[in-house]
């Protein structure tokens, strides 16, 4: 492949990329009601990857692992206080400079540390380090609670502007200031208003304004469906709370608590597939949906209860685990993969498909040829991490050391709830000493 490509011939990329969205949270999981049909027509047009976790399951170290195509070990943001450096070489430059239109808008949080410093860490257009780190065009806004943290005053990000000029940012900061975490009642916002749709209309807006003549990268970055759980009106409309699947392993709150988030989760969920829907339609009328590569993931999962605990940042698979699913030129149809795969792979992916190879200090692993029949292998094992535990996943057993929990051994096939440890058990003992050589020393 050559280091600049006629990208004449190479396809357009379009990446959802919503927040803190678990694996098993979509149409098809046993007693979930949820509905994702524009989901359900890639996975048949493209390909289904069931066994994908993040690199790290939070958001700023995540997002960066994907920018960079770096193990968390290796990435240079630990945490969510840590910034991406300015110049950093992500997969968007090298896309931008080899003639890919790069646009992004939504949340990208790489810049996160810098939500607290006394310059907004956004700008109120929303294109603040956008042109470092790689992007031609975009619109990069706050996350939900570092929206309202930051925009008290005044706002800080294009959301929060956004809201002032309609005379809801009051509205806005009233409503999350009674929020605690579990609450459930529908947001005074208007559907128009809501952040997802806005973010969503805005990607619609960057591909409308794209120039002719070349291919675009776009990333849609929705805010949804993470905390805190506010949908509108039409939202909450679209579920019964009683519907809802119950935590295992809770108790500490009322029923009703549980189920309620759980309620408004999946009407996020659906409501991000209804804009995937909205762009695939626009793909359509546009000609270009033939040449688009399409990707769905996530950034990380979300506890939603189970075990009592929320969010992420664990070792469990609904903290690490995430969606995927792959469509377009190319890309098998109707194929449902088991392969261990890892978010961190999609930087080499999009670099493979625009024509480039991938730089040699990257640890990203294309997936070009998997989705494209011409090969059956992948990686063997994948690892996640966070501070003081690391993990080991074959797509079958999963191996934890963590400097709190200790030496977790589960099979996710037989135990998907990882409620026994089999790290005792001898029968495992080979598999156990494998994953473990994949683990830093340091948590060996």
């Amino acid at each position: 492949m050559s280091s600049v490509p006629n990208t004449s011939k190479c396809p357009n990329i379009l990446f959802f990329f919503p927040d803190q969205l678990r694996f098993d949270w979509l149409s098809g999981q046993p007693q979930l009601p949820v509905r994702t049909p524009n989901l359900d027509r890639l996975r048949r047009t493209g390909m289904d990857f069931t066994h994908t976790i993040a690199a790290s399951p939070v958001c700023a170290p995540s997002r960066a692992t994907v920018a960079l195509g770096l193990e968390y070990d290796s990435c240079p943001v630990k945490g969510n206080g840590d910034n991406l450096r300015l110049d950093s070489v992500t997969f968007y430059r090298r896309l931008r400079d080899s003639g890919y239109h790069v646009m992004g808008c939504g949340k990208f949080d790489l810049n996160k540390g810098a939500c607290t410093s006394k310059q907004p860490a956004w700008g109120l257009d929303g294109k603040r380090f956008l042109k470092e780190w790689g992007f031609s065009n975009g619109i990069n806004n706050e996350g939900k609670l570092d929206g309202k943290n930051s925009g008290q005053v005044k706002p800080q990000g294009p959301y929060m502007q956004f809201l002032e000029d309609r005379g809801l940012r009051l509205v806005h900061l009233d409503d999350f200031s009674k929020r605690k975490h579990t609450a459930a009642f529908p947001t005074p916002l208007p559907d128009d208003a809501y952040c997802d749709n806005w973010i969503a209309q805005n990607g619609l807006d960057l591909i409308d304004a794209a120039p002719d003549g070349g291919p675009w990268f776009l990333q849609v970055n929705f805010n949804g469906p993470h905390s805190p759980w506010d949908v509108t009106q039409s939202m909450v409309d679209l579920y019964d709370a009683d519907d809802m699947p119950a935590p295992y392993g809770a108790g500490k709150l009322p029923s009703e608590e549980y189920l309620g988030v759980r309620r408004n989760y999946s009407a996020m969920v659906e409501n991000i597939d209804r804009w995937v829907g909205e762009y695939v339609d626009l793909l359509e009328k546009r000609g270009e949906l033939g040449n688009t590569l399409i990707v769905f993931s996530s950034d990380h999962g979300e506890m939603l209860g189970d075990r009592d605990e929320w969010g992420k940042g664990k070792p469990w698979h609904p903290s690490v685990g995430v969606p995927l699913i792959v469509a377009g030129p190319g890309v098998q149809q109707n194929v449902a993969c088991d392969l261990p795969t890892t978010i961190l792979d999609f930087a080499a992916t999009f670099l493979d498909f625009a024509g480039l190879d991938t730089p040699a200090d990257m640890d990203s692993r294309s997936l070009k040829a998997i989705l494209e029949g011409r090969s059956d292998r992948h990686r063997d094992i994948v690892i996640s991490g966070l501070n003081d535990w690391r993990l080991a996943y074959d797509g079958r057993y999963k191996l934890i050391h963590s400097k709190t929990l200790g030496i977790l051994f589960f099979d996710l096939e037989r135990d998907p709830q990882e409620t026994s440890n089999l790290r005792d058990d001898s029968a495992h003992a080979g598999r156990i000493c494998d994953l473990g050589a994949c683990l830093p020393d340091a948590f060996l």
